[in-house]
């Protein structure tokens, strides 16, 4: 994953959050760890695909530039929202 700061914490809560279904999401900065409490009728590729639309890729997929790029962009709109 691409996380830097709680730019990046703030994005990928508010995202994930907003998914029917979802409890509660924690954000490991240090370990670069996304925790999600959801109901059973989610399916994980539904979060991994959220995640790599906003630029936040597992470890095992393709971390290509324009990933890079996604993930500084809603780094700094979660900057933004955090203020």
């Amino acid at each position: 994953m691409n996380l830097s700061c709680k730019g990046c914490v703030n994005t990928i809560t508010k995202n994930l959050s907003a998914i029917d279904g979802v409890e509660k999401v924690n954000v490991e900065l240090a370990t670069n760890v996304v925790s999600i409490s959801h109901n059973e009728e989610i399916q994980r590729d539904v979060f991994t695909k959220k995640l790599l639309s906003l630029g936040y890729p597992e470890d095992n997929e393709a971390n290509n530039l324009l990933t890079k790029l996604k993930s500084k962009k809603s780094c700094l709109i979660g900057r933004i929202h955090s203020n």
